[in-house]
């Protein structure tokens, strides 16, 4: 059934964002008044590493669609960079995700750390720095990492519009929904055995590119997460959570060996849902399913709509033993349940309308990272899934960081619009209200239709871009 959700940009004061929050029962709670300058809590240092970050807020990794083929930054992705060391955000996690070898691209243009790709990927890292440098006067604050990744079933090499799944295990839902045939077996141990050594040649890819950490993605449906719930996986990379969080340890090892003095950092799918599909009115639902659903890292097997923190909490708990003490919260995956991921208004032209109230997830996610942050203070959290808060994002953010839900502020898709809405809230200045996202799904319809990344409707380069006329076609078909 449909959800009534009402405009977030007709709720202008604190009283009418505070009464919206109350018809909808939510305890997600924000300070009426921003506060701006070197005491501010948003711009407070933040020691991390050995290293101290200069403010609290992040730059979340995102799935680009426009590198080249070879997997080198081309120059969209060149001045994507650039806007986020503009941003003024002192915590950049990747800004973008790169695969640790062809077979794992989400796309045929996602970047790649190949050994012939580090001196490019050294100045796509050197074109943010010198960015926030300019812009911000100092970089010795700044935080730089890259996240690797390998997109597991939803690998897309050679074709946009082709799955090449490599599967941790058969799903009883996502193998039909996404036609893995019949006959594809999960990959061996020995595979994953070799893909462990690809994530540390990437790595060490990385340190020689002069990124200070990676982030070995665990996250979104894609490998490194699959493997979490992989409970019915004989060998050593299934059933017990001890094998399924083999991979994150044995990574681990292998770069504390061949990258000494890397940081790493870990982005993890803290809880997850029931795949999702679209019911007859357009609306989210979760697909059918009887008895128990064993196939969902931090979902309640029981009930699958809810979190049970049994196995995150023992993930979490694990890290700092391997000297993890930097985590990026989020949940679900965009393949098969997005409103988790984004909460959104309007979904992309392959998504379905929300089945609850944006807000509902937000809530959510600030919730999660709490919980998580009260759990296992030692780690450095980093929350996300905050971008449809808009013009309220800054006050939920500061009352989260000023009362310790979580540490760090990740920003993702909204920084694609206005990456320098951070540099306003921590100088105190006006928001530029035309240029906030206002999660309009366009920066995720394009990728999805083959077109290259970015906002189309509040970026005046993409507006005048020549995907924007086929992106307005496509939307228009949709309708």
């Amino acid at each position: 059934m449909a959800v009534s959700i009402a405009k977030l940009a007709t709720l202008k004061t604190p009283e009418a964002l505070a009464a919206r929050l109350a018809e909808l029962t939510l305890d997600l709670k924000f300070d009426p008044v921003l506060h701006a300058g070197a005491d501010a809590p948003l711009a407070a240092p933040l020691e991390i590493y050995g290293r101290t970050l200069g403010n609290r807020f992040a730059i979340l990794p995102m799935e680009g669609w426009d590198g080249e083929t070879d997997g080198r930054p081309s120059e969209l992705v060149r001045r994507r960079w650039q806007r986020f060391g503009q941003s003024g955000a002192k915590l950049i996690w990747g800004g973008e995700a790169v695969a640790v070898r062809h077979d794992g691209r989400a796309n045929p243009n996602q970047l790649v750390m190949s050994e012939a790709n580090v001196s490019a990927l050294a100045d796509l890292r050197e074109t943010l720095v010198r960015a926030h440098r300019e812009q911000h006067g100092r970089t010795d604050d700044l935080f730089v990492g890259v996240q690797l990744t390998h997109s597991g079933r939803f690998a897309r090499p050679n074709d946009k519009a082709r799955l090449e799944p490599f599967l941790a295990y058969r799903h009883p839902i996502l193998d039909t929904r996404f036609n893995v045939p019949a006959e594809l077996a999960p990959v061996s141990d020995e595979q994953i055995d070799d893909l462990v050594a690809d994530f540390v040649a990437a790595a060490v890819r990385a340190q020689k590119a002069g990124f200070d950490f990676v982030d070995i993605k665990h996250c979104h449906g894609y490998f490194a997460h699959e493997l979490l719930s992989a409970v019915d996986r004989p060998g050593r990379y299934g059933g017990p959570l001890e094998n399924r969080t083999r991979f994150l340890r044995e990574v681990v090892a292998g770069i504390r060996r061949e990258a000494p003095g890397l940081h790493i950092g870990v982005r993890v799918s803290i809880f997850d849902r029931l795949p999702y599909q679209k019911s007859g009115d357009g609306t989210g639902e979760p697909a059918s399913w009887n008895g128990t659903y064993r196939h969902g890292f931090g979902c309640n097997p029981e009930n699958p709509a809810e979190t049970d923190w049994t196995e995150p909490l023992a993930f979490l708990r694990r890290l700092p033993e391997l000297g993890v003490r930097l985590v990026c919260l989020t949940g679900g995956s965009p393949y098969y349940n997005p409103h988790l991921v984004r909460p959104a208004a309007m979904p992309p032209s392959d998504g379905y309308q929300p089945p609850e109230d944006p807000l509902v997830g937000v809530a959510r996610h600030v919730a999660h990272a709490a919980h998580a942050k009260r759990a296992v203070p030692e780690l450095t959290i980093v929350g996300s899934g905050m971008s449809y808060l808009q013009e309220w994002l800054p006050n939920v953010a500061q009352y989260a960081v000023r009362h310790g839900l979580l540490d760090v502020v990740g920003i993702g898709r909204s920084v694609l619009s206005y990456p320098e809405m951070i540099a306003d809230v921590l100088a105190g200045r006006s928001l530029q209200t035309r240029r906030i996202c206002r999660t309009f799904s366009d920066c995720t319809t394009g990728p999805r239709n083959g077109l290259v990344s970015g906002c189309f409707p509040l970026d005046d380069f993409y507006r005048q871009h020549p995907d924007a006329a086929r992106l307005k076609q496509i939307k228009a078909a949709a309708r």
